[in-house]
């Protein structure tokens, strides 16, 4: 797949795009052996039935790597430094949710070519699950970049 990313000079206030993704148990143990963060809420079904959720749920840095995500192959994409992350964890993801990741532009610094973005993932109910506020170094040269990895849904993007 090819990646091009959205230079500074490009990027306008309320500028948004939202990308859509189902949580699986494969995600989970992956992201619980690339982090090494085995908490049994998130691996163990036996375990995780017996908490207040009631069942497996996704770690909340999963989520927050969907924005990530979002930001480093959407918007502002390839070439984008991320210098801040705030977030808020809201309501658990559980294996099977479909989580949308939506990132909408709010300030520009033109002196610093930084951007401000308000970052939000819902689930299927339209239940906010996690919301923050990112502050990214946008790129100010175009990149086309072809890469390797599965593919995603981006459903919206619009200035």
């Amino acid at each position: 797949m090819k990646l091009e990313n959205i230079i500074f000079d490009e990027i306008e206030i309320g500028q948004n795009v939202s990308v859509v993704r189902t949580v699986t148990m494969n995600d989970v143990l992956g992201f619980a052996a690339l982090t090494g963060d085995f908490n049994p809420v998130h691996v163990n079904e036996e375990y995780a039935n017996q908490t207040r959720f009631h069942g497996v749920v996704a770690h909340g840095m999963w989520t927050a790597a969907q924005i990530s995500a979002v930001i480093g192959t959407t918007l502002p994409g390839p070439g984008s430094i991320y210098l801040s992350q705030d977030l808020k964890f809201v309501a658990p993801v559980k294996i099977g949710d479909e989580i949308t990741t939506k990132i909408t532009v709010i300030d520009k610094d033109l002196s610093r070519r930084v951007v401000t973005l308000d970052c939000q993932c819902t689930n299927q109910k339209k239940q906010e699950v996690v919301f923050g506020i990112a502050t990214i170094l946008a790129p100010k040269e175009k990149q086309l970049v072809e890469v390797s990895g599965p593919s995603v849904t981006v459903c919206e993007n619009t200035g």
